[in-house]
Parts: C-alpha cells; structure tokens; sequence
C-alpha cells in the first residue's frame, strides 16, 4: 500500500512538473514572437509646439519673397532625388512626406516614378508644389506626427529635412516601417546637431555677457547615433547613414537669422523665449563677425559662414528576396591575413564586360 501511495504521488509530481513546464515555454512563446518597435526601445519626447511649427511654416509659405530663402531646401532636395535615382527600380506608389514645396519630388521622372503623394501641414506649399513631368501626383494635408498610410501600400517614402520637429520620431519610424511593401524604400534627411553651431555660440557669449545666463533660442536636432538606432529598432535593413556638410557664406549674422526665419524654420520648443532681447541681437552679431567673420576673396567684400550639417539615412523594408549577410565561418580568409593582401591579389582573373556593365 505504501508503495503504490508513493507511486501515485511520484506520478502527480511529474504530471505538475510537466504542466509548470508547459505553461513556461507558452509565457516565453508568447515573449519571443512580440514585434519590437522603436516605440517600445526609445521614449517619446514631447519638445516640440506643434501648432506654432505648423503656423510658422504656413505663414513662411505665404511669405512673396520665399524663394529667395529655400536654396538649401532645394540642394538637400536634389541631392535626396539624386539618390533615389541610383536604385534601379520603377516606383509604383511613392510619398514625399513634409514635402513642402515638393523638392524632391520635383526631380522625378516617370520611369523612376510614375505616381507621388505630397503630403505637408500647409496647403499654401502643397498649391505651389512642383512634380516631374509625367509623374502623377496627388496633394495630402498631413502632419508628420499622426502619418495614415493602409499597411504595405507604399514602396518608396521619402522625407527631406521634415523629420527633425517631430516629437514622436520612433512613432513615426514605425508608422513608415507598416506603411512601406516589401522590400519597400525609406529615405529622408534631417538637420543633424552641428547645424548653426556658429550661430548658438554667438547667442550664448551674446546671452552671457548683456543678461548673465543662457536660453534655448535653437531648437535641438537629432544626432546621428540616434538615427541609426531608430532605423535598427523599427526592422528596417540594409541601413544607411551618413553625412553632408553645407557652409553658406552670409553678409553678417543678420541675413543668418532672416532667412531661418523666412524659411519657415524658427525655433518651435516649448522653453523657447517669446523675443529675443535687441542688445543681445546687436551682440550676437558682432560676436560672430569677430569670432568667424572674415574677408571672401571672390566677392571682394567681409562675410560670415553658417554651417548645416545634413544627415542622411535609408532603410529597406525586410523581405526574403534581399541579399543576406553570410554565414559565421564560411569566409574563405581571414583578418589575420589583412598584411599579407598584396600577395592574396596577385592572382588575378581577367573578367569580360558586357554591354549591360558598361552603362
């Protein structure tokens, strides 16, 4: 009787011991098939006044002498749809987003892209757009924060120098990561954290010596690190990331702080103060004259530069059709040998062209 008693606990021990297995390999099931986004990896910052970027840029769009202050727009643009030209494929559905004035899509040619979708926070902007010959196009009121595209119905997105006055930029990375087909293309770029740095060092020595302490008077820009993470958190692959550096050489500190603010691209942070103080505007331009003005030989007369760091970055949706990076231990040579390369490429191998190589 004993042993039939201790039986029959020995069987229930095991049987509980399997079911406590069981339901830990559903909880750990469970933990391993949920989706990682950048929204659950990196926090929301709320930085930034929307409504007051939104009137800024709206009021900048109804601005007579606005083309006269986009020249950087209109580089950073070309230089974006310079990019999407070097992927050779016909995009079906593509979206410029913050398009602005459309300058990137601007560029576009029916065989690169045969429809755009701008989409802007100002209908002044969008009226004035422009799009490539032959390319259709469709006009959107849409804020960059609250992005609503159907799931895999966009195969290219591209953004230029929008993205940076987003609060919710992992928000947006992973509304953009749904709204992209497989294997589709996002590409944008932002203004990176060495932007203006002239400029910020002025305000501060200005800031320092008339009122004896220092205010945000420059909005805060992403950094590079950043971008890389976001692209990686979202599950975007075969990533890109890097940067361009644009001085534009200005009269004095005045036509600096004119054209950012014709541009539409005034500070928008919530801390920011309401005027900036006239002594320490008098300052500040004298501080920058002295500490970075010099005389420009081409044009025979004293300037100052203004530095703006571009960031550039592409990310592609995952899909099985992408090339994958090669098993661990299949290379055919090692790092060690990296001093021995002259001798590795000496034996070389003649290859024929042919006529699709040479285009």
């Amino acid at each position: 009787m004993a042993q039939a008693k201790v039986f029959h606990l020995s069987a229930k021990f095991v049987l509980s011991r399997h079911l406590f297995s069981e339901s830990k390999c559903l909880q750990f099931r469970n933990k391993s098939t949920k989706i990682k986004t950048a929204s659950s990896v990196y926090r929301t910052m709320n930085i930034f006044d929307r409504k007051a970027k939104i009137l800024q840029r709206e009021r900048s769009a109804q601005r007579d002498d606005y083309h006269l202050v986009e020249y950087i727009k209109e580089e950073v643009g070309w230089r974006t749809a310079d990019r999407v030209f070097d992927i050779k494929r016909t995009f079906k559905n593509a979206v410029e987003l913050g398009a602005c004035r459309g300058y990137v899509s601007r560029h576009f040619l029916p065989d690169s892209v045969e429809k755009v979708t701008l989409c802007d926070s100002s209908q002044t902007h969008l009226d004035k757009a422009i799009v490539g010959d032959g390319v259709k196009v469709d006009r959107i009121i849409m804020d960059e924060e609250n992005i609503d595209f159907p799931d895999d119905s966009v195969d290219l997105l591209v953004s230029s120098l929008a993205l940076h006055w987003v609060n919710n930029l992992p928000g947006c990375f992973d509304k953009i990561m749904r709204c992209l087909q497989p294997d589709g293309v996002f590409m944008a770029t932002v203004f990176g954290g060495d932007t203006l740095m002239e400029l910020r060092q002025a305000l501060q020595l200005a800031e320092l010596e008339r009122m004896g302490g220092v205010f945000s008077h420059v909005s805060p820009f992403t950094r590079i690190r950043d971008i890389g993470g976001l692209l990686t958190a979202s599950g975007f692959t075969l990533q890109t990331v890097d940067i361009d550096t644009l001085t534009i050489w200005y009269p004095t500190a005045w036509e600096v702080m004119r054209d950012v603010r014709a541009l539409g691209e005034g500070n928008a942070a919530f801390n920011r103060p309401l005027r900036l103080n006239k002594q320490v505007q008098f300052a500040t331009a004298a501080i920058y004259d002295e500490m970075y003005g010099k005389e420009v030989p081409d044009r025979k007369s004293r300037g100052v530069p203004a530095t703006f760091q571009i960031i550039n970055f592409l990310g592609w949706k995952p899909d099985p059709t992408q090339p994958k990076p090669m098993e661990r231990g299949t290379g055919e040579m090692s790092l060690k040998d990296l001093h021995r390369i002259d001798e590795i490429i000496k034996d070389t191998k003649k290859v024929e062209l042919r006529d699709e190589d040479m285009k």
